[in-house]
């Protein structure tokens, strides 16, 4: 396809019009199909014609530079009673990694990122670095502390798919907002882009791709790196994963023995592919009149997710019969890692945060897991947010992809709690 990126998304809002979703959905990127049926994507347009009514113009779509090569398309839509926009993520081979019809105000371009108040921007610098063996090298940026003193020093390891350093989503920068923050507590700060992110195509083309090449070459060289620089203690460089970057940080660390402990934000701990199910039943539950439009994706993602327990799972299943499209090496590599009991044999102290608004990662499914492997343990501490989300943006009510859309930053209280914990 050779389309741009904005043509790609004038077409999908076409074909939405005219109700042919069947090629809308021969659109999507592989790891969507199963999720994204064409009922769910007829569910999802009708819905929002029932609220607003019929469509009766759309904007000039704006474009701007997403992740992993990727671009993220707006285009306002004016309906009978209101509007909204339609948000499309255009891979750079012209499929849909993305879909989603946000409210009126997420037309406008994402403003440039303003650190939050509790960063001082005259406590540190920053300088970019770069890391990792060729070919797949990532580029990385170092917070470091003005004062003269020798620090701490942080590792971030951002969520699953293809992440860039700052953990961008949409307005927001997750881990920019962190670097800052504990940059400004005379913490170091090592933060990179993935390899997911930086090298999309030799991922692609690598169907033995695991978690370990996903994290733990890059996880690695960065603690090295960071326990080299002048400043810095070597004896006190930590690893803080975020989401499938918690439930890797273990395994990095049990790669890197210089590692001093972990921090685990919203760490996934349920086997990933039950936590997919898990959060797409929930995500149908928001909307009554489309939950039952979504019942095929979710039975064909359980059929997906059983095959990844089966004993029949084998380095020659396809790729289109297991979760996401991913290929059959990294569920195997997965499934057989257990991120609570490796984190228990490292002896080396945990700090577990939680957001109680959680979807993704929940108090029930995850952190459960973390308590019951980590039990008797005395040097694991867990801070519980209770208006927090999966990023820890405080809010309220029943959570849902919406409330990411706006501009805001990580709760204070993370940041005040995390330098804390890495001063005692």
């Amino acid at each position: 396809m050779t389309d741009t990126p904005e043509a790609v998304s004038l077409a999908v809002l076409r074909l939405a019009r005219a109700g042919r979703f069947a090629d809308i959905h021969d659109l999507l990127a592989p790891q969507l199909r199963a999720v994204a049926t064409a009922d769910v994507l007829r569910a999802g347009w009708e819905s929002e014609l029932t609220r607003r009514g019929p469509v009766a113009a759309n904007g000039m779509p704006v474009s701007e530079p997403g992740t992993g090569g990727a671009t993220l398309v707006r285009i306002p839509v004016t309906c009978e009673r209101g509007g909204f926009t339609l948000l499309v993520v255009v891979t750079g081979a012209g499929r849909l990694a993305s879909l989603q019809l946000a409210s009126a105000s997420a037309a406008t371009p994402a403003a440039p990122w303003q650190p939050p108040d509790y960063a001082d921007p005259e406590a540190f610098d920053e300088q970019d670095i770069t890391l990792g063996p060729e070919p797949l090298a990532v580029q990385g940026t170092l917070s470091l502390p003005r004062e003269p003193a020798t620090v701490p020093g942080v590792v971030l390891l951002a969520g699953s798919g293809p992440r860039d350093r700052d953990e961008t989503l949409g307005r927001n920068k997750l881990f920019k907002d962190v670097a800052w923050g504990l940059a400004s507590h005379r913490v170091a700060v090592l933060r990179l882009d993935k390899v997911t992110s930086a090298h999309p195509a030799a991922v692609r083309d690598n169907p033995d791709f695991t978690l370990a090449d996903e994290y733990v070459t890059h996880g690695v060289a960065a603690v090295r790196y960071l326990g080299h620089q002048p400043g810095i203690d070597p004896h006190r460089v930590f690893l803080l994963g975020h989401s499938l970057g918690g439930t890797a940080a273990p395994r990095v660390a049990a790669a890197e023995p210089a590692v001093a402990g972990l921090i685990l934000m919203a760490g996934g701990a349920q086997p990933l592919h039950w936590s997919a199910v898990r959060q797409v039943r929930y995500l149908a539950s928001l909307d009554p009149a489309t939950a039952p439009a979504a019942q095929p994706a979710i039975d064909s993602m359980t059929r997906q997710a059983r095959l990844v327990d089966s004993a029949d799972l084998s380095p020659s299943t396809p790729a289109s019969d297991l979760p996401f499209g991913v290929p059959a090496p990294y569920w195997l590599d997965l499934r057989s890692y257990q991120p609570a009991v490796v984190a228990a044999s490292l002896g080396k102290p945990i700090l577990i945060l939680q957001g109680a608004r959680d979807y993704q990662v929940t108090i029930a499914d995850d952190l459960a897991v973390w308590k019951t492997g980590l039990a008797n343990r005395q040097d694991v501490t867990i801070r519980i947010y209770e208006a927090g989300n999966h990023c820890f943006f405080s809010g309220t009510g029943p959570p849902s992809p919406a409330e990411y859309e706006p501009a805001q930053h990580v709760d204070p209280d993370v940041i005040t709690d995390i330098a804390g914990w890495l001063s005692t």
